[in-house]
């Protein structure tokens, strides 16, 4: 995973208070490695194919005894498992539908946990990425949902997802924010001057 340096944050933190100066929006960034660790996925392959494989196997070629059988099937179940616990392995035995419910949920989660349904005239802004399942989202409170469609989101969203495919984390926030910018300066342009949340991007553990 890319997460970004001390440079990059403070980056993405200027960036945001740049945007802010112009706009009543808040905008809260929250970056993580991965939305689950997924434990039970490397469990739930292994299972399955420590049952079929040796038994198909022995089902065809009839090599082994009951009991060698039992000891080959733990065996596979056991080597199995461990090997898919490898980054690299594991995300990709999880089915995509998965991953991006995960990742969603967790944005969610996000979103009430930095307070970003609490501001005043409810113009919270989240933007949320999850880099193991390459997942962007921006979620929006009432106040910003009343004046830009959530489909206006679609094309900076999609922008931003195919840097995080390509590593490019740090410039895929900055393009998002100064995307998210323009709009929010247009349809929610700065009445007086706030900072209600904090600015700095927040990178679960």
């Amino acid at each position: 995973m890319t997460l970004l340096s001390k440079n990059d944050q403070q980056a993405v933190t200027a960036a945001i208070s740049a945007v802010e100066r112009e706009t009543d929006a808040e905008l809260v960034t929250v970056l993580t490695a991965q939305s689950d660790n997924y434990s039970y996925i490397p469990l739930l392959w292994a299972g399955i194919l420590a049952l079929l494989v040796p038994g198909a196997a022995n089902y065809v070629g009839n090599w082994l005894g009951a009991d060698t059988l039992l000891l080959v099937q733990w065996g596979t179940f056991i080597l199995l498992s461990l090997l898919f616990r490898i980054p690299g392995i594991n995300t990709r035995l999880i089915p995509r539908q998965v991953r991006y419910w995960r990742a969603s949920n967790l944005a969610r989660r996000q979103f009430l946990e930095q307070n970003l349904h609490h501001t005043k005239g409810a113009t919270g802004v989240l933007i949320f990425v999850s880099e193991a399942e390459r997942y962007v989202e921006i979620l929006v409170d009432q106040g910003i949902a009343d004046v830009l469609d959530n489909a206006v989101w679609e094309g900076i969203v999609a922008d931003f997802t195919a840097k995080v495919r390509q590593g490019q984390t740090r410039q895929g926030f900055l393009d998002c924010i100064a995307a998210c910018g323009r709009l929010l300066q247009e349809h929610v342009p700065a009445t007086h001057e706030r900072n209600e949340l904090p600015n700095h991007l927040v990178i679960l553990p």
